[in-house]
């Protein structure tokens, strides 16, 4: 069984992930697609043209959070040896960025337990990184949360229970969060790999097939109330 068929038979109610302050109306969605029209206004690579870039999105459509980005192949990385290998650059993206506020609020959606987590700290990296281990339906995934603050590094430990609902962590700033303009990555994997801490967010094009069985499309997991 899939990973969306899981969710879509058992009708699972996730708690929202940014909490009940923000409303499916102040959501709007983003993109970041390197062919997108409205990209060329803005160098979205450099930390100044893609808060600008943040900032009009939000403004035009009157919201306070921007969602997108499962598989969109960006420009974004270009500024950082982490995303460059010897064979192909990585410029496709596995996860979903919710885009907001420096110290926003994050919520688990579901009851889990703390995998792992570390301070990832190359340029535009995670930053402060937490995995969490769910289960459903006898099958075990992780949900990465990347660039946090490092305040919600303190007092985890591996195994620790992470209620359903629960604020456990929040939107770091560019100072500890891999020099990222303020939001959170999140990625949903089914084999961590033998990793702990960290996990490829950005694959090759030559990766992507590998990858993208690995890391399903998150959409499931996030909700906001109406």
């Amino acid at each position: 069984m899939s990973f969306s068929n899981i969710f879509h038979q058992q009708s699972v109610n996730c708690a929202p992930i940014l909490g009940a302050t923000f409303k499916k109306e102040a959501v709007c969605t983003i993109h970041l697609a390197q062919d997108y029209p409205a990209l060329k206004n803005f160098e979205v690579q450099h930390y100044e043209g893609l808060q600008m870039y943040l900032d009009d999105c939000l403004a035009t459509q009157k919201a306070r959070v921007a969602m997108g980005g499962y598989l969109e192949q960006r420009l974004l990385y270009q500024a950082s040896p982490h995303f460059e290998s010897s064979a192909e650059s990585r410029c496709i993206h596995l996860g979903i960025d919710l885009w907001a506020a420096v110290g926003t609020p994050i919520f688990a959606p579901l009851d889990g337990i703390v995998h792992s987590f570390k301070y990832n700290d190359q340029i535009l990296d995670y930053g402060a990184t937490i995995i969490l281990a769910h289960e459903l339906s006898g099958q075990v995934f992780y949900c990465l949360y990347g660039h946090l603050s490092k305040a919600s590094l303190k007092g985890l430990t591996k195994g620790k229970m992470i209620k359903k609902g629960t604020n456990f962590a929040e939107m770091g700033s560019r100072e500890e969060n891999g020099g990222w303009v303020p939001h959170l990555h999140f990625q949903v994997i089914l084999d961590m790999l033998d990793m702990e801490g960290d996990f490829v967010g950005v694959v090759s094009k030559k990766e992507l097939v590998r990858y993208q069985q690995i890391c399903p499309d998150p959409q499931p997991l996030i909700i906001f109330p109406e």
